[in-house]
């Protein structure tokens, strides 16, 4: 551990970045996993739902800087094919 007052600060600030990355990750895990949910169950309606929330999630996950914009793009992208894959199944 740090002994200059500057670093100590530097310190307490990641441990509150590092919990506020967690919560957002988990969030967004969650979402994604609602979508698929919906994907497998083929409700078209829930997972479109689900899609919009996740979408949302990731976008605003990618502009704080939790995750990657081009690793977002691709996860939003990934989700959009699979729901729009019901409708063509149905």
């Amino acid at each position: 551990m740090a002994n200059h007052k500057s670093a100590l600060k530097r310190h307490r600030q990641s441990l509150k970045r590092r919990d506020r990355n967690r919560a957002v990750k988990t969030r967004v895990r969650n979402l994604i996993k609602r979508v698929r949910t919906a994907v497998e169950q083929n409700d078209r309606e829930a997972a479109q739902q689900a899609l919009v929330d996740a979408t949302s999630a990731l976008d605003k996950a990618a502009t704080k800087k939790v995750y990657h914009w081009r690793g977002a793009a691709r996860r939003i992208s990934r989700l959009h094919q699979a729901v729009n894959k019901i409708g063509e199944a149905s």
